[in-house]
């Protein structure tokens, strides 16, 4: 621990992956900057031949821990399970419906998947994503692979529409989407959609396991046929 001139204490926290998957730290940064800064802390990135990292120098770790438990959960529970997903599924979706599937997958079970995370990743000063998935959450692995052996080769691009369909009619969660940007219910921008390797705000729709989308302005003809496609009755136009 580092003592500073204000006579309190200053804790070190760094939280790691494999540098191949870099973007995923470079997630958390983003994610918890801003609030570590509003602390009195600060964050920085490092990166060496194996490993990426960031370290953050926060008073309080313990009060601030809630924060980063949160974004490394995301990080497992939609970065780490699209990647899961996509090597497994045998569905002869085009790319672009198989992206959006694979999303609605991790719609549909993110709250529990994340409360079952959020239990395993430790209260530690260094914590290693890659180490929290590959020895802490085998048995969420194995209900993962479950599901994939349960969805029929033939799985359709009407059998999309439809579990989409599904999905909104079973929903309650209110969007807002201006311009190609989509905004949570508090209006915080949302921006999960990184850890599928690209932000667009399609799959984020659809990773918000919306039911209520209202337009705020107009929206471009590729996301409004989108929205016509798979959110018809629940796509709100100002």
């Amino acid at each position: 621990m580092q003592k500073t001139s204000y006579n309190s204490f200053v804790e070190s926290v760094c939280l790691s992956e494999r540098r191949e998957h870099a973007a995923f730290v470079s997630y958390l940064y983003n994610a918890l900057l801003a609030d570590v800064m509003t602390a009195g802390g600060r964050g920085e990135l490092t990166f060496t031949e194996d490993r990426a990292a960031i370290w953050l120098s926060v008073p309080k770790a313990e009060a601030l821990a809630p924060l980063w438990t949160d974004a490394i959960t995301q990080v497992l529970c939609i970065g780490y399970k699209y990647r899961f997903l996509d090597a497994r599924l045998s569905v002869r979706l085009p790319r672009r419906e198989r992206r959006l599937f694979a999303a609605a997958l991790i719609a549909a079970d993110l709250e529990g998947d994340a409360a079952y995370v959020r239990r395993k990743v430790p209260a530690a000063a260094h914590i290693a994503v890659d180490g929290v998935y590959c020895f802490r959450l085998g048995a969420l692995r194995e209900k993962w692979e479950k599901i994939v052996r349960y969805i029929p080769s033939g799985f359709s691009a009407k059998d999309l529409k439809k579990f989409c369909t599904f999905l909104a009619e079973e929903s309650s969660n209110k969007i807002y989407l201006k311009g190609s940007a989509v905004y949570g219910p508090d209006f915080s921008r949302l921006r999960r959609s990184r850890l599928l390797g690209e932000e667009d705000a399609e799959t984020e729709i659809v990773l918000s396991d919306a039911g209520f989308i209202y337009c705020l302005g107009d929206v471009a003809d590729p996301l409004a046929d989108f929205l016509q496609k798979y959110y018809a009755e629940r796509a709100i136009f100002s």
